[in-house]
């Protein structure tokens, strides 16, 4: 019997997969990269624009990029679906997270360009909307909250690190040029005071990108949910503007450039380590 479950576990464990790569670490963060997906299940690109079946809103190369986090024993969940599936950090109910304002929902209808995403007849009726939600936004969820319990319950608190990336320009969603490094601590509802500071010390302490908190971007529905600082889940969402480390016209990754924003990156994380008393060496208990 035991072994009997024991495949069906595995079985589970497999078919989670398919749907997202969780890399369970041994420090008390976690780093979730909700728009790293770049897959389209059979059928839907054919349901998409020209301009669309590109995928131009995926926070590319984000994955990449924060690719050390596991070297400072972070857990990493990244996803294997597109934002253009069901989007991972828009609520279930997909209430507006910015009511008033341009934004784009749980099945996104728009791109971040304002141009359609799917071919006209061909959106989702709201059958579908409850089926994808199904079969693709509650597993990530439901590992994601597992791997926050599992750290929590081994170090008492846990720092969630939203990870995202968007193009530098956008009027659809905001004016002007966005800076490089956008903090959203949900109005510093998502974490503790003192974390809010040293990431934004560590921000101020560089002088090569600029920097805003709590500005267009103050952080999704992961930032706003599972951040619960009395509860020791504290979270923090970093937009990225993607001209610090990729060609934003080709889509190429650039090293040159992602080797200078890199260090900062680590730097962020070094703090919310050392914010839940961890020093950062991999592996410290």
């Amino acid at each position: 019997m035991s072994e009997h479950r024991d495949r069906r576990r595995d079985a589970a464990t497999l078919a989670a997969m398919d749907d997202f790569l969780l890399h369970r670490g041994d420090a008390p963060l976690l780093v979730s990269l909700p728009h790293d997906g770049t897959g389209l299940p059979d059928g839907l690109a054919e349901r998409l624009t020209d301009s669309a079946r590109r995928l131009p809103d995926t926070d590319w190369h984000v994955g990449r990029l924060y690719g050390f986090a596991r070297e400072l024993g972070a857990s990493v969940i990244r996803p294997h679906w597109s934002r253009y599936v069901v989007d991972l950090n828009r609520p279930p109910d997909d209430v507006s997270l910015y009511p008033g304002r341009n934004t784009t929902g749980l099945l996104p209808l728009r791109q971040f360009s304002g141009e359609a995403v799917y071919r006209a007849g061909r959106e989702p009726d709201a059958a579908e909307v409850r089926a994808r939600v199904e079969r693709y936004w509650r597993p990530y969820h439901a590992a994601l909250a597992g791997e926050i319990e599992r750290l929590r319950a081994r170090f008492g608190r846990v720092v969630l690190w939203e990870g995202h990336s968007i193009r530098s320009v956008v009027p659809f969603l905001f004016e002007g040029r966005l800076p490089v490094f956008n903090l959203g601590t949900a109005a510093g509802s998502s974490c503790s005071p003192a974390l809010a500071a040293g990431l934004t010390a560590v921000l101020a302490s560089q002088g090569d990108h600029d920097h805003v908190v709590d500005g267009r971007f103050q952080g999704g529905y992961i930032t706003r949910h599972y951040g619960q600082p009395v509860a020791g889940v504290e979270a923090v969402q970093l937009e990225l503007a993607q001209r610090a480390y990729m060609d934003e016209d080709s889509g190429a990754y650039l090293p040159e450039r992602a080797g200078r924003v890199q260090p900062v990156l680590r730097a962020l994380l070094e703090a919310c380590l050392r914010h839940a008393g961890i020093d950062g060496a991999p592996g410290t208990p």
